[in-house]
């Protein structure tokens, strides 16, 4: 019998498992609330830019196909803008936004593990000149293990009124996802986000239909 093993470099990765964001904190809708809200102001805080650029981005559709006219606060910005409530306030003025829209990280808690990918094999079987016996091949191709990551996210949205500065309403949603370490950002998760976010603000209340 002939045994030949064949490494695989290159792993075969999962797509994400994730399922749908949950609210897990409610701020009940302020009685100053003067809504409903028609010109909001979209902002979030992550170190990351491009992650408040995305985030942002999704926000800014999922309203805008309410009807309501947003603006994403890093269309109007770079990485060298400072992020304070000055720099937030001025694009508050310039648009004529009634409400601003703030969204920023709680906690990201993530489980790495192991994961053993499956191997593929292929048997080749040959007679022999002698009886009863056979030549048997066996091809082996083992990939590499990956690192897979359970996470779990947690985001605080902020409504705030332009007119008085006051927060009028608030949400905390928790999304949990499943995801090999060597594979890209999955964006579905942005978009998820985005959607909760804007059907909440729809289901308070919050913004004009």
């Amino acid at each position: 019998m002939t045994k030949k093993l064949l490494l695989v470099a290159v792993a075969v990765t999962l797509g994400a498992c994730a399922s749908a964001p949950r609210v897990t904190t409610v701020q009940p809708v302020s009685e100053s609330a003067d809504t409903p809200y028609r010109n909001v102001l979209v902002v979030s805080l992550f170190k990351s830019f491009d992650m408040r650029r995305y985030l942002e981005k999704e926000l800014v559709t999922q309203l805008e196909e309410k009807g309501i006219r947003a603006v994403a606060s890093t269309s109007m910005m770079d990485t060298r803008t400072p992020v304070t409530r000055q720099t937030f306030l001025a694009m508050v003025d310039s648009l004529d936004s009634d409400a601003v829209l703030v969204t920023q990280l709680v906690s990201l808690e993530s489980a790495a593990r192991m994961k053993d990918m499956n191997p593929e094999s292929t048997y080749n079987f040959r007679p022999t000149y002698y009886y009863n016996v056979w030549s048997v091949e066996l091809d082996e191709y083992v990939e590499p293990q990956t690192l897979n990551l359970k996470n779990t996210l947690v985001l605080a949205t902020q409504l705030f009124s332009a007119a008085n500065k006051e927060s009028v309403w608030g949400i905390e949603l928790e999304s949990r996802f499943a995801r090999d370490f060597d594979k890209g950002p999955d964006y579905s998760i942005i978009v998820d986000e985005a959607k909760a976010i804007t059907s909440q603000l729809s289901r308070a209340g919050l913004i004009a239909r």
